[in-house]
């Protein structure tokens, strides 16, 4: 017997405190170290449910590593991941060729997006520019009447510099840019917008419009009901991401002549103009859509996995309108991703696999000057969307899109 094992901090004793209802699943890092724990966790499920879990418990990085991202660690969920490019970026951050990691199950996207790399690299490249950056948070009061919401909407007009201060103590990155109410009735919403630099910054603007708030109870009549009114919006469709953005605002777009285009994707300019007007955007507004794209959500799904980022945000993330338009003969396509929300420091990216994901791009940890990280890894995934729908409307427009599932296999 080994001392761990008479001590009751092996695995398997720690497994059988648990079935034993000596221990919860929560409080085996308090009596062992954190690889320890998930392995025990590993076993009682292997016990529970009969599920070999050996793939799952095979990691490459030290559990404690994930403390801040998980929680009842039983190991890891491998995605397959793989890479496209390069491909030039002109960008207000990102400048050079990028290789662009990506991470899914889903055979031949990253064959698609490829192509489109491929499209956008014998043109010269892709130009790319983060237009606007805010995270934001918007808690909800309640107040009597709309009288008394008036009142509260002037005093935070007239005191937004004193919100920002209050905000802008809790860190020392983030700047509050702007505060903007909104009422219903006896509801009082502020949408608090924050610059958060490299970090993605939900958490940023949480805790500090938390401070905000509680300011604004003191010296209104308004009474806090929840942090989050769901007016952020977080992690669900919302058209105010759509039309005001969060997180970044960033567009891309290339002039492929009709050379190119004949020669990339076995088709004309003019098909895949119409190609994209009749789906994109007409198709999509009858579906009442609030993206107007062909498959933003799969590019920026994939970059985020790799890349450490929020997956739930791919929601905001799919709030993309994608243009097509002949010019000249040639074609002009561009992407407008109306709230990607990346960041390059905390979160996920400080996990093994995303850090090295993270340092193909050359955008790991803070930006000089700050922010600039963060922009160029937004920058280099619209870039990477834009190839995404070029290749899937080229596809269409040459009706190949079965063809090619069928010829890869998947």
């Amino acid at each position: 017997m080994t001392d761990s094992d008479a001590d009751g901090t092996s695995a398997e004793a720690l497994a059988d405190r648990v079935l034993d209802g000596d221990l919860r699943l929560h409080e085996l890092e308090d009596h062992a170290d954190a690889d320890t724990a998930a392995e025990a966790r590993r076993i009682l499920l292997s016990r529970e449910t009969g599920a070999d879990l050996d793939a799952v418990g095979n990691y490459a990085f030290d559990a404690a590593e994930a403390n801040s991202n998980i929680e009842n660690m039983v190991g890891a969920a491998q995605v397959p991941m793989g890479v496209v490019g390069p491909v030039p970026v002109n960008g207000g951050a990102a400048s050079g060729t990028h290789y662009l990691p990506m991470a899914t199950t889903e055979g031949a996207l990253l064959a698609s997006v490829n192509r489109g790399c491929s499209a956008i690299r014998a043109a010269g490249g892709s130009t790319a520019r983060v237009l606007k950056s805010k995270m934001t948070r918007a808690p909800v009061f309640r107040v009597a009447d709309v009288a008394e919401a008036s009142e509260v909407v002037s005093w935070v007009r007239a005191n937004e510099e004193t919100l920002r201060e209050t905000a802008e103590s809790t860190t020392s990155h983030g700047e509050l840019r702007d505060v903007t109410p909104y009422v219903v009735g006896d509801n009082v919403f502020l949408r608090f917008g924050y610059d958060t630099k490299d970090a993605m910054g939900m958490n940023m603007a949480t805790i500090a419009t938390q401070a905000a708030c509680e300011v604004v109870a003191a010296e209104t009549p308004a009474a806090l009901v929840a942090l989050s009114g769901n007016l952020c919006t977080d992690k669900k469709p919302a058209a105010i991401n759509a039309i005001e953005g969060r997180g970044r605002t960033v567009s891309a777009d290339v002039l492929l002549s009709r050379e190119q285009v004949e020669e990339r994707f076995k088709t004309t300019p003019e098909a895949i103009a119409e190609a994209n007007t009749r789906k994109n955007h007409v198709g999509s507004a009858k579906a009442g859509a609030l993206g107007f794209n062909a498959q933003a959500a799969n590019v920026v799904a994939a970059a985020f996995l790799a890349l450490g980022q929020d997956p739930a945000q791919v929601v905001e993330g799919a709030n993309t309108i994608t243009t097509a338009d002949v010019r000249d003969g040639d074609l002009y396509a561009s992407v407008t991703l109306a709230s990607l929300e990346v960041g390059t420091v905390g979160g996920g990216t400080k996990l093994a696999t995303q850090r090295e994901a993270l340092d193909v791009l050359g955008v790991r940890g803070g930006g000089d000057p700050p922010g600039t990280n963060a922009d160029a890894l937004a920058e280099v995934i619209a870039v990477g969307t834009l190839a995404g729908e070029l290749s899937l409307l080229g596809a269409l427009a040459a009706s190949h899109l079965a063809s090619a599932h069928e010829e890869l296999g998947r």
